[in-house]
This record gives C-alpha cells, structure tokens and sequence, in this order.
C-alpha cells in the first residue's frame, strides 16, 4: 500500500496502491472503497497449488516437464502464470521438432482455496526437414553440401537420429560448419548471407534454405613467419607451418599451424606466447599473402576452475583429468589436452571449457560445462559371432558408479563355442593417487575342436594396478591365479594333444609398458601406442615360462588431402616369444595366429599343425612360440549418409607363428608342419557402430597359406577390435 494512516486521501496514490496490489500476484481481485474516513481494502486470494500434473505426454516424460515449467505446489497459482507455462511446454516441444503440439492447462479447484493444475497435452507429429535446399552454390553440389551441415533430411534410417528434426540452434551451427568448408578450400570471402526455414501448412515438415556467396577461390603466394620472443626465431617455427606458397588457402591448416606453433614455444618453457595469422589479400591475381606474428603473449594465471552440468559425478573426478591447476600459467594446449581427456572418460555427451576475466586483468576463469550421459549398462542381446558361433549375452555394468569414475561390471556369454563370465571392479584413481587398481574374476570355457580336438577351461582371477609416469608413459602390473583344464579331448586327436589333457595352475606376474601419444584414446584418428608386455608364470603353480610380446598402432589422418575426418590409414605390428625351453609344455600358454590377429584364416587355424597319421587322423593346431603380425588398414567413408555410422575399410594383414622346437612326448617325436613362412590375408570389411555396440564385418582372401591352415573367408562379430 502507498498510503498508510493520516495520509490525505489522494486519487492517484489509491490508484497506485490498487495496481501494486495487483502487482503482487497474491489476489485475483482487489477493490478499495471509502466509508468516511476510513479507506477499505477488500481482496480475494488467489488460490495455492496443490500440484501439478500432465496427461497424455510421451515425448517428454514428467520429470522433464516439471523442470520446464515455473508453477510449483505450495506456489500461487494465476491465470497468467498457467498460461506462460504452456508456453514454455510449445517451446520444448518446438525444440523437438513438434510444432503442432498442444497444451491446455485444466484448474481443478479442490476447495479451501486450493487448486491442481493439469496440463493436458497432444504431443503431435513431429515436423521433419523435408528439404534442404542451396542457393548460390557453384564450386560444391548441393548433395555435398548437404553432407557437411549437420541437419539432414528426413529419411527412415535416421529414427534413432534427431538431426533431421528442424532445431534453430542447429541452422546456426550449420551455417558455421559451411564457412569452415568454404575456408578450409580457398574461398575467403565466403559468407552465409541468410538461412531461412519455412513451415508447411500442416506444420510437419520445414523447407531449409541457406542462401550462399562463395567469392573467389585463393591460393597461398607467400607464407612468413615474424617472431620477436627471444631465444625462437623465425626459422625455427617455420617447420610448424603446415601451408605451403601455391596451395589452396585452408583455414583448417592455417588453425592447425597457429596450435602447433603454440604448442612448440610453450613446450620450451615460454608459457606466454601469442600467434596471430594474418592474411593480405591480392584480389586481381586471387592470391593471399599469409603472415604468423608470434609475440609474447599476455601474461595470464588460472584464478579458478568452474564446473557446472555435473550432477551425478564429482567434481574430484572431473578435476583430476585437467592438465593445469588453479594459479598455473594459462596454457591452451593443456586446455586442450583436459577436454580431451574428460572426453575419453565417455561419461559426458558434450565437454566444454570456456575462457572469461578473472578479477584481475591477469586472471582467467575456466569454466567446464559438462553434459553427463547415462554411464549404467543393462544388456541382454543374442546374436552370432564367427569365433564363438550363436550366443547369448547379458551384463550389468556402471562405468561411473556413483559418480566416483570406478568401473564396476558383471557380464556373462553364452555360446555354442565360448561360455564365459566376468566380474570386474576399477577404480583409475586408487586411494585418490595416480594409480589404477582393480581385479577380475572370471570363468571362460572355450571349444577348439575345430582346430585341436580339444576344449578348455580357465577358472580364477586377476588383480591389477598401475601408474603414469608421464602424460604419455604408463605401467600397469598384474598378478593372476587361474585354475586351467584341458578336456574333451578326441579319441582320435593327436597323442601330443592326448598328452595335454588335465589341469594345471597358472600363478602369473605381468607388466605391461605403454608409450602413447594418440589423440584420443578411446577413438584415435592421429598419433601411436607402443606396448611391452612381459608375463612371469612360476611362483608357484605348475606352468613355467616367460613371454614377452611388443606391439604397436600408427594412425595417420587423410583428412588435409582428401577433406574428410573418416579417411585415414592405420599400420599395426606385434610380435612375441615364449620362453619355456621345453619344461611342463602347455598348449594353453602358447601364441596363437588366425582370426583377430590374421583375417582370412579361422581363429588359431594358422601355424604349426601335427601331421595326420593313421593313429591320429586328425591335423591339430598346437600353436607356437614365436610369432609376429602385421595390419595395414585404409579407412574410407561409405557413398551412404554418416548418420547410419557405417564406415569401410581395406586391410591387408601379414602374419607367422612357429614352434621353434621339436614336439615330443615319451621321447617320441610328434610330425608337425612348423613353417616360418608368412600368411597374409587381404580383403575389406566395414565397421557399423550402432546404439547396442560397435559390428564388425569382414571379407578376406587368404592369399598366401600353407597346406593344414584353416580360413575363413567371412568374418562377422560383436565388439570392439584392439
């Protein structure tokens, strides 16, 4: 009220004292009346919500829509406050795509000025991009365009897809994404001079239209490098520079120079350092003339490291993956390298890191907003695998249990060549140190009579732990204790697979050294991993032997020569020796080529095999000593949408195992074919990575074997490959 006792009465102070009444949102009615002296207020209360409630809702479910909505119980309920939340309710549904959604708020008066609010609701159809169209196209066809923005039109296969569904957000990212491309080939006066969507008359399909001025194309005449820090001049960072006079300009190596020039010069203990591409423009000869001014950057600290999005993981664990510290010297490399990282966790959709002022010109906030994603795994699935045949799997699995980052699972298979289980526990941050523990339990019962007339069984468990050394150097440990049994042995197999037949206890140490300076470890497109692995089995138990393996992954991106992140080549090599000198032999121990290691042959069906003898009718593969392989894999991208996630590949793969000694049992020697010679198996396959897991599907030729290998020429599998 804007008068009070003793006032005069004045019209417009009443009047003001009515509209502030209003105002409050506590009354649906107000009236102010004379009675001599006195000044009367009369007000009706609105009422108070009960609760609210929506009906007939199936693209959001309620949880979401009560964070949409502002109306709560216990809240003052008005007409105006209903009315802006079925507001808000269109407006989440338009950002689906659902434009022709209707919302009616019913009021349910309950009495005792209370009321329920429901919200009943018609989720409609959703309205699909039905068209994208390009105008002012002239270097790149509108079917290439159309694979560079990241909105599709509408098509059966992208159902678990919402990139064809209209999203306004997503029309300006598209538009960024085309200013890339144009960059990235020359055109560096391109420009997006307007993106329109029109609604049909049905409200369920949008015509997307981006209106284009690509300019003129540029190519690269002179390329310098100006820098005033001391101690780095210019002729050293020219090697970082990855354009050359008289190519095509290309904002993306342009990008990848002005990080690798950074990167450099930081690594040499300069944290303060700025590199500034500019470019002059010759538009008679449509040339460009491109200069990198490196100078002493800003001198700017780490005030505070802000997270925000997290609600199930805490913040320990996503503040022990960043490379720099509160009060540390800005670095946007380690930036970088932090976002990366908390990527590789994959308990995020989306990771990130955003620059602001700090209270100080010198001072810089980092602030981390992070999108987390269902991390709990509950699979049952069936399918065919070419190594186990027909199976059945379930698993159980949390890769961030209660937001801690330990990654705990229990898993099982069923299968008419394979049966096995799993119990695993991991924590990568031990204690809170720079560790990672964690064990295994497990049952695996595997069927090789196709290739050794034999089956086996492992029973037992593993305990692990490991550290970093570096950023890049890594060492795990391990120690395992398996009760092992080799069963089921045929009556007609080999008398050295006769021989192998009953139990044996493996008390194993291991260690494993890793080198790796991928991208990224858990989808690599750049760098290399070198692997040694050494295992110590005879602290007890009853298998003695040494094994040693190194192995290795290059991968080199194509991307700068043939424009697309999907084009790539990976080599891949590895060997390994098994040191036994012939005490307690165990075919279980030994190295095995074919399948994974070999494609174009059968899973261990390549390498030594026993000779087939009218006692022994049978060629058994018995594995070997030495081995080593070899992969060249060429990555490509399919002529299909990359919304269906299918990505194709040629492989040639090279490979030989041998026994390196006489087989013997009794004195007896055994007849085995042991020839050192290379396999090599060549074919192609593609990968299809869809929401229940990654399907391999390989064709090969085995183009150099020997007389007892097995092939196979199809190959078809669940899982990721290492």
């Amino acid at each position: 009220m804007l008068v009070q006792p003793g006032d005069a009465f004045d019209p417009d102070r009443i009047d003001r004292s009515l509209k502030t009444l209003y105002g409050t949102g506590l009354f649906s009615d107000v009236q102010l009346t004379r009675q001599g002296d006195t000044l009367v207020v009369h007000v009706k209360e609105n009422p108070l919500v009960n609760r609210v409630a929506f009906e007939g809702n199936r693209a959001f479910n309620d949880a979401q829509l009560r964070d949409v909505v502002d109306l709560r119980p216990r809240s003052v309920f008005t007409p105006g406050a209903a009315q802006a939340d079925r507001q808000r309710i269109l407006d989440a549904y338009a950002k689906k795509g659902r434009y022709d959604a209707r919302v009616e708020p019913k009021i349910i008066d309950l009495g005792q000025n209370r009321v329920d609010v429901v919200f009943e609701i018609n989720d409609g159809d959703s309205a699909y991009i039905s068209r994208i169209h390009f105008v002012g196209n002239h270097a790149f066809s509108e079917s290439r365009l159309r694979e560079v923005i990241s909105s599709r039109e509408e098509a059966f296969w992208r159902f678990l897809s919402s990139s064809d569904s209209y999203d306004p957000a997503r029309i300006d990212f598209d538009k960024e994404l085309l200013r890339r491309y144009y960059l990235k080939s020359g055109y560096v006066d391109f420009k997006v001079v307007d993106a329109t969507a029109e609604l049909s008359p049905d409200k369920k399909a949008f015509f997307v239209t981006f209106a284009l001025d690509e300019g003129e194309r540029y190519r690269v005449s002179k390329v310098t490098v100006n820098s005033t820090l001391r101690n780095v001049p210019s002729e050293q960072l020219q090697q970082y520079v990855d354009v050359d006079p008289g190519d095509w300009y290309d904002g993306d190596a342009v990008e990848r120079s002005v990080q690798a020039m950074t990167d450099a010069v930081q690594n040499r203990g300069q944290a303060f350092v700025q590199v500034n591409p500019r470019i002059s423009r010759d538009e008679k000869n449509h040339t460009v003339e491109l200069v990198f001014d490196v100078a002493e950057g800003p001198r700017v600290y780490v005030e505070r490291i802000d997270i925000t999005g997290n609600v199930r993981t805490q913040d320990k664990v996503i503040r022990r993956e960043f490379r720099l510290a509160e009060g540390d010297a800005y670095n946007a490399a380690l930036v970088r390298r932090s976002r990366q990282r908390l990527q590789d966790l994959n308990y995020f959709n989306s990771v990130n890191i955003a620059q602001s002022p700090g209270s100080a010109p010198d001072k810089t906030i980092l602030t981390t907003q992070i999108e987390e994603k269902a991390t709990g795994e509950f699979t049952v699935g069936g399918g065919y695998s070419t190594d186990a045949g027909p199976l059945l799997s379930v698993g159980l699995r949390e890769r961030n249990f209660v937001g801690t980052g330990i990654d705990a699972g229990v898993s099982g298979v069923l299968a008419t060549k394979e049966t096995q289980i799993n119990l695993s526990v991991t924590d990568p941050y031990f204690l809170d140190r720079n560790i990672v523990a964690g064990f295994d339990l497990f049952q695996t019962r595997n069927n090789n009579q196709d290739i050794a007339s034999y089956s086996e069984r492992r029973t037992g468990g593993v305990v692990r732990m490991g550290y970093d050394f570096s950023e890049h150097l890594r060492q795990a440990w391990s120690y395992s204790l398996v009760d092992r049994d080799v069963y089921n042995v045929a009556t007609n197999a080999s008398i050295y697979i006769q021989q192998q037949a009953g139990q044996t206890v493996l008390s194993q140490i291991g260690q494993t050294l890793a080198l790796d300076y991928r991208d990224s470890t858990t989808d690599p497109r750049d760098g290399f991993i070198i692997r040694l692995g050494t295992d110590f089995a005879g602290l007890g138990g009853t298998a003695h032997f040494v094994r040693t393996k190194v192995d290795g992954e290059y991968f080199y991106p194509l991307e700068k020569y043939l424009g697309d992140p999907d084009y790539g080549i990976v080599l891949s090599a590895g060997t390994g020796y098994l040191f036994n000198e012939g005490r307690n032999e165990q075919i279980i121990d030994n190295f095995f080529l074919g399948g994974e290691n070999l494609r174009g042959f059968a899973s261990g069906g390549a390498g030594p095999h026993t000779i087939p003898t009218a006692q022994a009718p049978t060629s058994d593969s018995v594995g070997g000593r030495f081995i080593w392989t070899q992969s060249t894999e060429f990555h490509f991208p399919l002529p299909i949408s990359a919304d269906i996630g299918i990505t194709g590949r040629a492989f040639v793969d090279v490979g030989a195992l041998s026994q390196m000694y006489t087989l013997t049992v009794n004195g007896s020697t055994i007849p085995i074919t042991d020839s050192p010679a290379a396999r090599v198996g060549a074919g192609l396959g593609i990968s299809w990575r869809t929401p229940f897991g990654l399907i391999n599907l390989d064709l090969a030729d085995p183009v150099v074997k020997k007389k007892f290998d097995k092939t196979q020429i199809f190959r078809f599998g669940f899982g990721t490959r290492f």
